[in-house]
């Protein structure tokens, strides 16, 4: 076994959840994660002194029940995992897919179904009463879409997973106090012009506690604030489809046009019809991952790209509450490093990064070439 398995393993353990003495670890993976990842995180619970339980899933099977979703399939499916995870204090999450359109098919009434009712409430009790760990494992089908051998990716995937959260951790403390006393932010770049208010939202750092890899701060706009267009220059994909090229524009906070590149735009617009809350955005967050500079069509990946932020329709968190509520979350990744056309970030009318590096003095910390040093 590759010895940093043991090493991430470790990490997930003592740092991100920080299991003690007694505490019960709901070890949760899909199919495709390796075993020697399972029998590692296991030893670190053991270790530490705590029982642990695994569930395992499979990607296709969770398709084929939401194409036969309805509210009595998915209660049946769920009620014994609402009871157990209601009895869990940590939570490992490890999900890997070998291809990520296998619900392209399913229409979207039915996928929302398939994420609603008791589905949902296991959710909520998992982000809400424990303390959680979400990974991404490598596959092949990871490899391929960041044009890398499955050997060179996994590779980059244990180097980028086992980087500094400790040090990533204290360089954001001044990115979080800025963010605490501003007020107007304002986006700019190629089809992006974009004002809105943060004005009294919590601001909370993502170090390696909740998401590895990790590498973002992140607060909300207040709901009604948002004003202008962004456009967004990474893939994502979203109920099984691809889409490229979003672009909303927003008048008092909700998006009133929304277009995409490609076939692809009536699903876009179906999707942000879930209900009201879909329309409205609920987080806001910058990325910092020094390890991370290019997109995967990964979401955990591509929202803590170095240079990034990414404007999220949907759902807010309860720690960065501003009142918006819906069953979407939905992570749309803007870069803007040079490479992928520059932009600015300015709080209060002062330039705060420019094409993706920050400039201020007390932030140059966050920058890759400090992180990494």
């Amino acid at each position: 076994m590759d010895p940093r398995f043991q090493q991430f393993a470790d990490t997930l353990v003592n740092y991100s959840v920080g299991v003690k003495p007694g505490d019960r670890v709901l070890i949760h993976a899909y199919d495709n994660t390796p075993i020697q990842m399972m029998e590692a995180t296991a030893r670190a619970v053991a270790k530490a002194g705590g029982i642990y339980a695994f569930w395992w899933d499979n990607h296709r099977l969770d398709v084929l029940s939401a194409a036969h979703a309805s509210p009595m399939q998915v209660t049946y499916e769920n009620l014994g995992r609402l009871a157990q995870i209601a009895a869990t204090d940590c939570n490992i999450i490890f999900r890997g897919f070998t291809n990520p359109f296998e619900s392209s098919g399913i229409p979207a009434q039915l996928m929302k179904i398939a994420g609603g009712g008791i589905a949902k409430a296991v959710k909520d009790v998992r982000v809400s009463n424990t303390r959680w760990i979400l990974t991404r494992m490598w596959t092949s089908s990871m490899a391929q879409s960041a044009r890398m051998s499955t050997e060179a990716f996994t590779d980059f995937y244990l180097r980028t997973v086992l980087i500094d959260y400790a040090r990533m951790s204290e360089a954001m403390n001044p990115l979080v106090e800025l963010m605490g006393k501003s007020d107007v932010v304002e986006i700019k770049g190629p089809g992006t012009d974009l004002k809105f208010s943060m004005k009294g939202i919590p601001i909370v750092k993502c170090d390696g506690h909740r998401n590895i890899p990790d590498g973002e701060v992140y607060t909300a706009p207040v709901r009604n604030s948002i004003n202008g267009t962004i456009t967004y220059n990474t893939a994502t994909v979203m109920q099984g489809m691809e889409f490229s090229g979003i672009s909303f524009t927003f008048e008092d906070g909700r998006i009133v046009k929304a277009t995409c590149q490609g076939g692809n735009q009536e699903r876009l617009n179906t999707i942000l019809d879930t209900d009201e809350g879909a329309r409205y955005v609920g987080e806001f967050a910058i990325g910092v991952n020094p390890m991370i500079n290019k997109p995967i069509l990964d979401t955990l990946f591509d929202e803590k790209i170095a240079g990034s932020l990414h404007l999220t329709p949907g759902q807010c968190y309860e720690v960065a509450p501003n009142g918006n509520n819906s069953d979407i979350h939905w992570d749309l990744v803007l870069i803007q490093t040079p490479e992928f056309g520059g932009g600015e970030i300015r709080f209060d009318g002062v330039l705060v990064r420019k094409d993706g590096r920050f400039i201020l003095p007390e932030l140059e910390g966050l920058n890759p070439d400090k992180l990494l040093g």
